[in-house]
């Protein structure tokens, strides 16, 4: 994963716990580094060690992290300079869930490592529709959970999101269902 990705998780850790916590789960997953270069590809292990890590010296379940963090991913980019790339991808909240693979197309120009997931929109009505999330990384749907809310925010939309269908093997995807008002 980039590096923005881990400065977001810092960011995360810091602002909810502090830099003590931060460096405490830095040296618990071995790395030493003062800070993460946002646009440099790291080891997908070191985020997932990170999380492990938070979750052991924060005493709070990797799954709840993994979900804050997604909710936390989206008010970060976007403050990040990434909020202009975001708006390309839709003024609404179901036309930016309907976008969101050509949000990674866009940004695999500058970032050639990424290996982002694909999303497919169906059952779409006035106020809910299903998402499909393709991924050959495990263990993150707790992170689009709260993606999938992070995303309300930004857009105004009281939602909740469901994972009605769990992945079973390669050529399955995991499908959320997301409701706003």
């Amino acid at each position: 994963m980039y590096g923005l990705v881990n400065k977001a998780i810092k960011d995360l850790v810091v602002n909810n716990f502090g830099a003590d916590k931060w460096i405490e789960i830095c040296q618990l997953s071995n790395f030493s580094d003062e800070d993460f270069i946002a646009m440099s590809p790291y080891p997908d292990q070191l985020t997932y060690s990170l999380v492990g890590s938070a979750s052991r010296v924060l005493g709070v379940d990797a799954n709840i992290i993994l979900e804050k963090f997604g909710e936390h991913w989206i008010l970060y980019t976007a403050s990040e300079g990434y909020g202009d790339l975001m708006n390309l991808s839709g003024s609404t909240y179901e036309e930016f869930l309907t976008n969101m693979d050509m949000l990674h197309n866009r940004l695999s120009g500058v970032m050639p490592s990424l290996t982002p997931p694909k999303f497919t929109t169906r059952n779409i009505t006035t106020n809910s529709l299903e998402l499909e999330y393709w991924s050959n990384r495990e263990g993150l749907v707790p992170m689009v959970l709260g993606m999938l809310r992070g995303l309300g925010k930004r857009f105004n939309k009281d939602c909740t999101v469901e994972h009605i269908q769990e992945k079973q093997s390669p050529d399955q995807c995991h499908v959320f269902r997301v409701i706003w008002k």
